[in-house]
């Protein structure tokens, strides 16, 4: 694509500050017809904000916005999209207890009338053109987090936008859900539209996007042409230093089985069969990853697991010793480590503060409590040590944990849930969103973990992330295992099959 037009968003440098924070610093910023530009940076860098203020989320304390050569002075969403500018956000923005049409069309001008056969039809056109196929009649609470990301791509689509803003499109996606998704937004950009694209996933950035805009620290600090560059360079650049180039991962030998799940079968919400005749080990000094596009069964076994969930049959041990169904409090004290894949809905509770997330678990512990009073001081202590232990970045223990970047969110759940040295960690996508220093950070603890002796059950969809970790992969296909292969001899193409339901 050709620069030389002019832009149909020219962000003319914008500052935004929240109190003390200033989240973008004279972000000059631009977007061309016909392309695909990815902003890039590490969690709190600002590329959020910055899309935010484009969309009318927020108001910018400096700077001037121009869309389609007129200057925009945007006060809500309403204004951004009435302007043909629309975007997807990274936590999503759905009403559970309605349908995906209803979600889908909500807010939309309907004209004089609200023709829901009219809309549902629209609706159905839009998913067989860009490949998002969905029950337009299904709650969204009964859907996987997969399923809502498409239900967000669509609701955009729906409103015909022609900029295109996609915060983290991809981080639910399994491979084949991406490429259809690569493939919609080329077809998008043929027809002059012009897309956004935040991702941490640089193999993606480099294969989708044409310019390549990265921020730190609420700055510009690069911009280039995607076939300049390499994901190393980008890498570098996002956080302002060398990332180590490989992981280093000790060789242990397994030790004594500190899970087992026999015969495992477990309903999903629609009360259809999610989990069927489970079988399953996990031992010490080990990293069992578990590989599987979203929606075979994944969030029904954590959630078994971590007691929110009853099974239907089969029995769970941890150490030798049964596991109590249906009660949060006896994976706890079972030894369980247990990080949930939406930090935000189920791993943290985001209105209370930092210290407060950080001491959920272990508040009732002799050294925090003393006879139902809990001991200030040494509550202090505990979590300005996890804080600083883990690098959390926050404006202090009595932060309001909201006010956290998406990769310190992941960090307190970390700290909390390592806190007690568990014997078994269950880890359900916990790099999902995050960026590449977040990701290695988190990958380094869990390799730590693993020396400590702790067993690791790793559910993940990103396929980097499993071989980069696991000592052995298992696939779930339809809540069966399809296959298992050590994690240094398996091939991506048998693990690609597996995933896809071919068991030869």
């Amino acid at each position: 694509m050709e620069n030389n037009d002019q832009p149909v968003v020219k962000m003319a440098s914008v500052t935004k500050r929240f109190l003390d924070v200033t989240a973008n610093k004279d972000v000059s910023f631009s977007l061309y017809s016909g392309e695909i530009c990815a902003l890039l940076g590490e969690n709190g860098a600002g590329k959020t904000t910055l899309m935010n203020i484009l969309f009318g989320y927020y108001t910018c304390d400096e700077g001037a916005i121009f869309i389609k050569g007129k200057r925009a002075d945007l006060s809500s969403p309403k204004d951004a999209i009435s302007r043909g500018v629309g975007m997807i956000h990274q936590h999503f923005a759905l009403v559970p207890s309605q349908t995906v049409l209803e979600n889908i069309i909500v807010g939309a001008d309907p004209g004089l009338f609200l023709n829901l056969k009219s809309a549902r039809r629209q609706l159905l056109e839009l998913q067989v053109r860009f490949g998002l196929k969905i029950d337009p009649e299904a709650k969204v609470w009964t859907l996987s987090v997969g399923e809502q990301q498409k239900v967000e791509i669509l609701k955009a689509l729906y409103r015909d936008v022609d900029i295109l803003i996609m915060d983290e499109p991809t981080a639910v996606l399994a491979p084949a859900e991406t490429a259809e998704l690569f493939n919609t937004l080329r077809s998008l950009v043929k027809e002059g539209r012009s897309v956004v694209f935040i991702s941490h996933k640089l193999n993606e950035v480099m294969d989708i996007s044409d310019r390549i805009v990265v921020l730190r620290s609420g700055q510009v600090v690069a911009e280039c042409q995607t076939a300049e560059t390499d994901a190393r360079e980008l890498a570098n650049l996002m956080v302002g230093r060398e990332l180590l180039e490989t992981i280093e991962k000790k060789e242990l030998p397994p030790g004594e089985p500190v899970l087992r799940i026999k015969s495992l079968a477990a309903l999903n919400d629609k009360k259809l069969a999610a989990i069927r005749s489970l079988d399953l080990i996990v031992r010490r000094n080990e990293i069992l990853g578990m590989a599987g596009i979203s929606g075979n069964g994944q969030k029904e076994l954590s959630e078994v697991l971590f007691g929110m969930r009853c099974p239907t049959g089969g029995f769970i041990q941890i150490n030798d010793k049964p596991l109590k169904f249906g009660s949060p409090t006896a994976s706890i004290k079972s030894g369980m480590g247990r990080v949930p894949d939406d930090r935000i809905d189920t791993g943290l509770l985001m209105d209370l503060s930092v210290e407060e997330n950080l001491i959920l678990e272990n508040h009732s512990s002799a050294d925090l409590q003393n006879f139902g009073l809990m001991k200030s001081k040494h509550i202090q202590q505990f979590s300005s040590d996890l804080i600083k232990k883990y690098g959390i970045i926050t404006a202090g223990r009595d932060a309001v944990t909201k006010s956290l970047s998406g990769g310190n969110l992941q960090k307190v759940m970390l700290a909390r849930e390592l806190a007690g040295e568990p014997s078994l960690i269950i880890a359900s996508q916990p790099t999902r969103g995050l960026d590449v220093g977040a990701m290695e950070y988190i990958h380094q603890r869990l390799l730590q973990e693993r020396e400590r002796g702790a067993g690791i059950l790793l559910i993940s969809e990103d396929l980097d992330e499993i071989f980069a970790l696991s000592d052995r992969i298992v696939v779930l296909f339809e809540g069966k295992i399809m296959g298992e292969a050590p994690g240094a001899t398996a091939s991506r193409e048998q693990i690609g099959l597996w995933m896809s339901g071919v068991k030869a």
